[in-house]
């Protein structure tokens, strides 16, 4: 079995998951409600304030999906409880960002400023002029947003100036040296 795939979701008592047909999962929780249709394969059941995900048989693609749909189910939980985070850094010389209303506004050494709009269910912060905050309910928005923000000026090896996560160590690499 699955080491993930057997691990029981606990359900907190502030949260109410529903499940309907085609495995649609519904979690409604202080946070807010996710919904996902997770695979028809795998068999979703709640019992005793837990719920169990099982597989029907041992092949492979069974056995893959088995973990991820428990994961899937593990993170819309701890969504609506505790929702989701991420950190960017900004580093570099006159590299900036803003917020303006709904409007993340971004100096990237561009000739223009790099606007980006926040997607529904996300929101963006600002600690300074260099520590951009990403919160959220649903992980895969919020991922997919930092990494669509660190797209725009990507850490660069020498002298480690662009938009990289909090956590993201960045290689370095020596420089060019002058010949004698």
């Amino acid at each position: 079995m699955s080491r993930i795939g057997r691990m029981p979701i606990a359900i907190p008592a502030e949260v109410t998951v529903s499940i309907a047909e085609k495995n649609k999962v519904t979690v409604k929780g202080p946070k807010g409600t996710l919904v996902k249709e997770l695979p028809v394969e795998m068999t979703i059941k709640e019992e005793d304030g837990h719920i169990l995900v099982t597989r029907p048989n041992d092949l492979k693609k069974m056995k893959s999906l088995h973990g991820l749909t428990r994961t899937l189910v593990n993170n819309m939980v701890v969504g609506v409880t505790s929702g989701y985070e991420k950190k960017l850094e900004i580093n570099g010389v006159g590299y900036r960002a803003l917020k303006q209303g709904k409007k993340l506004v971004l100096s990237l050494g561009y000739s223009h400023p790099v606007e980006m709009e926040d997607p529904e269910g996300i929101e963006s912060t600002m600690e300074g002029q260099n520590v951009i905050i990403i919160k959220g309910i649903d992980k895969e928005k919020v991922g997919q947003y930092a990494a669509e923000i660190r797209d725009k000026r990507r850490p660069e090896p020498y002298k480690g100036k662009g938009i990289k996560y909090a956590d993201e160590v960045i290689r370095r690499k020596v420089g060019k040296t002058g010949k004698k």
